[in-house]
């Protein structure tokens, strides 16, 4: 089978980390952890919060993206956090 259409097994939940990247006083922030909370929680997926004004680096990368949602280390998504799309991302 090619390569191309060769599926890799999903890694297990706990295997997973979800990080949001936000900053104080931020309606979407709060609307995008409140989504993660729920994600995480039914599929047992670890999740931690970074907050910009703390980091520099993190600062200068994401400012005008915030909320920002990474899934492994990966940018997932910005602004919106979607249940559906940050599940399958999980799952898959």
């Amino acid at each position: 089978m090619s390569a191309l259409f060769r599926r890799t097994a999903a890694r297990p939940p706990q295997d997973r980390l979800v990080t949001l990247i936000r900053k104080p006083g931020c309606h979407l922030c709060d609307d995008a952890q409140t989504v993660i909370e729920k994600v995480c929680a039914d599929l047992g997926v670890p999740w931690e919060q970074k907050d910009i004004s703390q980091d520099r680096e993190l600062h200068d990368k994401y400012w005008e993206q915030i909320p920002v949602v990474l899934v492994d280390g990966e940018q997932h998504t910005f602004w919106r956090v979607n249940e559906q799309r940050l599940r399958r991302a999980l799952t898959e």
